[in-house]
């Protein structure tokens, strides 16, 4: 039994007052008090005297969800707002901000009346109130009757009693933005948790100063750039262009490699595009900008929860006049494994039409055979393909003879013959001293007809003295990083470089004083990233020993950090080097660059010596991606690998013969397509498959990421990393005109609950998230939630309370029996055995409330 008290009465009293302009519930008072219909004296109207005027139209709003049978949810509302205008009448209960809707009472929030003069009218302004509810934090039926009433057959008045049981389209819904409520939850949790990549990490001072922007307009038009140019005379005609030119080119990589080796790749896309409008109009003269590519693909996805094609798209729509340039690891495309042929050539094509123009491609054993897969594609997509060397040891030790001269030439002229344009000089440690980069450019231009293109690190401090050595050899064009992006493990500096040319006949006529405000710009973004900084104070002569890529250095001591060896980094470069020896003294960029680091780490935390390495009497159980390494899945070095330690390695797995590609079936991109899409709920276009087939976990990470927090890239760097502080107030942008304006108010702990309340002011409307503070007892003591997967988990399809427990643990039931009684909303809900089976765990009792998807029985 049940007692309803309703808050006004039934549906067709409330219409019928609207079109007659009767009060129904009036007149029912007055008739009890002994009025009588009809008599003059009660001045109640008559039957005779109603008239009809226009149109009304009565709709509930519950909690109950179309999208899961009309279950009703429970729980509590973050945010409530309901609509006003004209011919809009709402009878509501107690549904506000912060309300606790139960299980126990009708899933009712408010019956919204409309009327008009026309039923046309009527259904419109039904229409527009229901769009202008925002009701946040538990699911409702808003979209369903929205679907209802504009139906055709409903506006018709055609619509029969099967009208929802013979309409599909009515459970047809567009995607729920709700964008603010999912970003309040990201900032909350960040607040009051944590940014997860800020673990162990020092807070920096969180009184930010703006990074200063340029002084010159964003509004004024683009000038013809370097692109322009590429895209008249095509890939073949802009090298040749390169090539015949006098002036040396400069490739800016503030927004790739620089970023990637001070700081662990953590800038944002936000902090990029920016500045990307400045960049077009001040230096259009740049021959590229490296943006993408590299260690930047997977940690925009995995850390930043950002999607690496989006912020492609971005840099090239506000820059369309300078070449963007990736970075792609030939048959490991931007992965740390080899990849089917057709799995690069498709990446290769999606990444061409995001926007990249120039791809310096590069294997990371210097294996030519194994760059061609990627090499054709990029040609085949319409792209500059710049083939590259990597430079490894030095052109004058006698003791390192097998990276001499002739090696790099036989390599330049293997890649000009396989289809490069441009040929790429990759020092990615920064060890190619001043002789040897004079001396390799020299030879190179004399060996070849295609133009150079070179690029280092200025790890030991004198890097700058190599690339005006190269550009004095004839070097056609440098890499370089702005001034406040410059130095240590990244690139030497842009601006110096182009100082140092200027009034030369190699001046790469660069307009100094925009570089300087560029700089200025990026002297402030990088103060955000302070905690994620290498602790390196200077150059460094000890590159030369242990060789490390100048883009690994920082995501290595990150690993050793992760691992507590933080204060042992000096170990692990001595392994380092000595991994390298082991190995056979390699060429070491990724990946081969992080199977050593792999290697190196391993050593220190097992106290391994090499000695331990190559004794063949002691058990040592080597790191999978070693393994991976030396039976040849990233290829093989000039020389091969030392036999001994492979078959150590190996312990009697068959090498892989040739290059691995060879043996590896092409995937079936739609079925891989599919299989995405059914685990990530949604439906993927060719760019996202690209980043699912490079990193599938990492992007099904991802895409629940989205689904929980929404974009968080439209967040600003220090919000992102470091939440709010109190009174603190931010703008975020989430589409054009519409902008959020957010301000934290105040924060509560309840400590029985595991919870933090947090107090925001959204648009000027006060918005209440809820917290679980991680490691509290009563955050622990949660319990479990059904694994949808698990065919042995019964889990509550509805939030309730439980009524029965049918059945003990052991007990052996059969399909179609009765488990367990739920009661939410009125009703009783019976949970049955999907099959004949036996109970291995019963989770709840009799009176246990329980939300939706808690595990209740456990199967065997």
């Amino acid at each position: 039994y049940f007692i309803e008290v309703n808050p006004r009465i039934q549906v067709e009293h409330t219409v019928t007052e609207e079109v007659t302009g009767v009060d129904i519930v009036k007149c029912q008072i007055r008739v009890t008090e002994g009025a009588r219909i009809g008599d003059p004296a009660s001045k109640l109207p008559t039957q005779g005297t109603v008239r009809l005027d226009g149109h009304a139209l009565q709709c509930r709003v519950t909690t109950e969800d179309p999208e899961n049978g009309f279950t009703p949810d429970y729980g509590r509302l973050i945010a409530y707002r309901s609509p006003a205008g004209p011919g809009i009448r709402l009878d509501g209960g107690t549904s506000y901000s912060g309300a606790v809707i139960t299980p126990y009472y009708d899933s009712l929030l408010v019956k919204v009346t409309a009327w008009a003069q026309t039923a046309d009218e009527a259904i419109n302004r039904m229409h527009r109130a229901l769009t202008e509810f925002r009701i946040r934090g538990l699911a409702t039926n808003l979209m369903f009757v929205d679907n209802v009433i504009r139906h055709p057959l409903f506006a018709s008045g055609e619509c029969t009693t099967r009208f929802i049981d013979t309409t599909p389209e009515l459970f047809v819904f567009a995607p729920r933005k709700d964008r603010a409520t999912k970003l309040l939850k990201f900032i909350g949790e960040v607040i009051v948790n944590g940014n997860p990549e800020m673990k162990g990490r020092r807070m920096p001072d969180l009184h930010f100063a703006e990074p200063l922007m340029p002084a010159i307009p964003v509004s004024t038009s683009v000038p013809p750039g370097t692109r322009d140019r590429l895209r008249t005379l095509g890939p073949k005609g802009f090298a040749d262009w390169l090539l015949q030119e006098k002036a040396v080119r400069l490739t800016d990589t503030t927004m790739r490699d620089a970023h990637q080796s001070l700081f662990a790749t953590r800038m944002r896309s936000r902090d990029m595009l920016a500045i990307a409008p400045y960049y077009a109009r001040m230096v259009p003269d740049l021959f590229s900008i490296e943006c993408w590519g590299g260690a930047t693909f997977d940690v925009a996805l995995r850390f930043l929860k950002e999607d690496s094609f989006d912020r492609l798209a971005a840099l090239r729509q506000m820059i369309p006049n300078i070449p963007l340039q990736m970075l792609l690891r030939s048959a490991n495309a931007v992965g740390y494994t080899n990849y089917a042929d057709n799995v690069v050539k498709f990446f290769v094509k999606q990444a061409a039409q995001a926007g990249v123009d120039i791809f310096r491609v590069f294997d990371s054993l210097n294996w030519v055979e194994n760059m061609r897969v990627a090499m054709d594609a990029v040609i085949e997509a319409g792209g500059v393909c710049e083939g590259t060397i990597c430079y490894t040891a030095d052109l004058f030790d006698p003791a390192r003879p097998k990276y001499n001269l002739k090696y790099y030439v036989d390599m330049a002229r293997q890649l000009e013959k396989a289809g490069a344009h441009i040929l790429g000089i990759k020092d990615m440690a920064g060890v190619c001293k001043p002789r040897a980069a004079s001396e390799l450019v020299r030879a190179l231009k004399s060996e070849i007809g295609i133009p150079l293109h070179f690029h280092t690190h200025d790890t030991s401090g004198i890097a700058a003295a190599s690339v005006l050595a190269a550009v004095e050899a004839g070097c056609d064009a440098v890499d370089g990083a702005l001034d406040a992006m410059s130095g240590l493990t990244s690139q030497p500096n842009l601006g110096s470089i182009a100082s140092a040319l200027a009034g030369s006949e190699r001046d790469p006529g660069i307009d100094l004083g925009a570089l300087r405000q560029l700089s200025d710009y990026w002297e402030g973004v990088r103060r955000y990233y302070a905690p994620f900084e290498a602790d390196i104070r200077s150059g460094t002569a000890d590159v030369y020993n242990h060789e490390m890529p100048g883009g690994q250095y920082t995501n290595l001591r990150e690993q050793a950090r992760s691992l507590g060896l933080e204060s042992r980094w000096a170990e692990v470069s001595r392994a380092y080097a000595d991994v390298n020896k082991l190995f056979g003294d390699i060429v070491k960029v990724t990946p081969s660059s992080k199977v050593v680091g792999d290697m190196a780490l391993y050593m220190v935390s097992q106290g391994l010596s090499p000695e331990d390495v190559a004794d063949p009497d002691k058990a040592i159980d080597f790191p999978e991606s070693v393994v991976q390494l030396f039976r040849g899945e990233l290829g093989y070095p000039a020389d091969g690998w030392p036999a001994a330690l492979q078959a150590r390695v190996l312990k009697g797995k068959t090498p892989v013969e040739g290059r691995i590609g060879d043996h590896m079936p092409a995937v079936d991109l739609e079925a891989a397509r599919s299989e995405a899409e059914k685990a990530v709920g949604y439906e993927l276009d060719d760019r996202d498959l690209a980043s699912y087939l490079m990193y599938p976990k990492v992007f099904r990470d991802f895409a629940d990421s989205r689904k929980l927090y929404g974009d968080v890239s439209e967040l600003s760097t220090p919000t992102f990393f470091y939440g709010l502080r109190e009174q603190e107030e931010i703008s975020v942008d989430i589409d054009q005109g519409k902008t959020l304006v957010i301000r934290l108010q105040g924060r509560t702990d309840i400590e029985n609950e595991g919870i933090a309340k947090l107090f925001f002011e959204l648009n000027g409307q006060s918005r209440q998230i809820r917290v679980p503070i991680a490691g509290s007892k009563s955050a622990q003591a949660e319990r479990p939630r059904a694994d949808e997967k698990n065919p042995d988990h019964i889990g509550a399809p509805m939030p309730g309370m439980v009524v029965r427990v049918a059945v003990a643990e052991g007990a052996a039931v059969e399909k179609g029996e009765a488990l367990v009684v739920l009661e939410a909303m009125k009703m009783e809900t019976v949970i049955a055995a999907p099959r004949d089976a036996k109970v291995a765990h019963v989770h709840v009792k009799s009176g246990t409330p329980v939300n939706a998807k808690e595990l209740l029985i456990e199967l065997e």
